[in-house]
């Protein structure tokens, strides 16, 4: 499966944007799904991820202030943000994994085999 994130921008403390995945080849709905996202001189780290049927995990991060959601009918992926601080800037990245996992250790970025481009996103006060 191809994926193709977008989204991405300059928002304000407190403020919302919403990421998309687009998913070209196959259907995103036999797939884990997760966002995961860097920072400048961090690693690549776990967000949001939902599973096949439908399971959501966040880190604790961002429990509360994002939401996963995922429309088969239009092959897409989305990461709601709200209430953004400036600690959630980095770089977005979407991935799909040809598995199945239940539990929010299931999120290991090295498990997803297809990864969008990123998309950035800067929060500023």
């Amino acid at each position: 499966v191809q994926l193709q994130a977008s989204g991405g921008g300059l928002a304000q403390t407190g403020g919302s944007l919403r990421l998309s995945c687009a998913a070209s080849g196959r259907s995103l709905s036999g797939y884990m799904m997760g966002w995961f996202r860097q920072a400048p001189g961090q690693e690549r780290s776990f967000v949001a991820g939902i599973n096949r049927i439908g399971s959501k995990h966040y880190t604790s991060f961002v429990k509360d202030r994002f939401t996963i959601f995922r429309d088969n009918a239009k092959n897409t992926m989305y990461l709601q943000m709200n209430s953004l601080k400036r600690e959630d800037t980095a770089v977005y990245y979407c991935a799909a994994g040809g598995f199945d996992c239940i539990g929010s250790g299931c999120y290991d970025p090295t498990r997803f085999d297809s990864w969008g481009q990123g998309t950035l996103v800067t929060v500023s006060s």
